[in-house]
């Protein structure tokens, strides 16, 4: 059982060093994200653990072994995933002037006949605040249409129907 115990510590080193070190584990290729640094030391830990559970309940290391390792199987495989999943991360697109016409958006500050206003515009999951102009005065609240662009901060809208 102390073998257990001492493979579960060295997890937890192992995932304490890859915390305060960065990518320090991860810079070695295990085959992808799968098998990083942080999904051996969920492996380890929970091999280590889960075994010293299972020994101590049953006294039988052979139990051990088995629990251990299904245990670190599915710990480990969650961890790669989740380590996987987040590095993959969401979409890092800049806003471009050319991806606005035709984008909905809302008025954050009244727009005056023949004057300027703000409006709110989300592209690609980034909320973009951009001057406006509009044929006909729009107060605050109004969801708009982007029409056209005026400069690269500086839009033309419509009302949307």
């Amino acid at each position: 059982m102390t073998w257990f115990l001492v493979i579960g510590g060295i997890g937890v080193v192992l995932l304490l060093v890859s915390l305060v070190g960065g990518d320090l584990l991860d810079g070695i290729d295990l085959g992808g994200d799968l098998f990083s640094g942080a999904a051996l030391a969920g492996f380890l830990g929970a091999f280590g653990f889960a075994g010293a559970l299972a020994a101590g309940a049953s006294d039988s290391t052979g139990v051990g072994i088995v629990v251990g390792l299904v245990s670190g199987v599915v710990v480990g495989a969650l961890v790669g995933y989740a380590t996987a999943r987040l590095r993959r991360g969401g979409d890092e697109a800049t806003v471009r002037s050319a991806d606005l016409p035709g984008q909905p958006g809302t008025v954050i500050s009244a727009i005056p006949e023949g004057g300027l206003g703000e409006v709110s515009v989300v592209v690609a999951g980034h909320i973009t605040k951009l001057n406006a102009r509009a044929a006909t005065a729009l107060p605050s609240g109004t969801p708009v249409t982007v029409s056209a662009v005026l400069s690269p901060t500086s839009v033309m809208v419509q009302p949307r129907a």
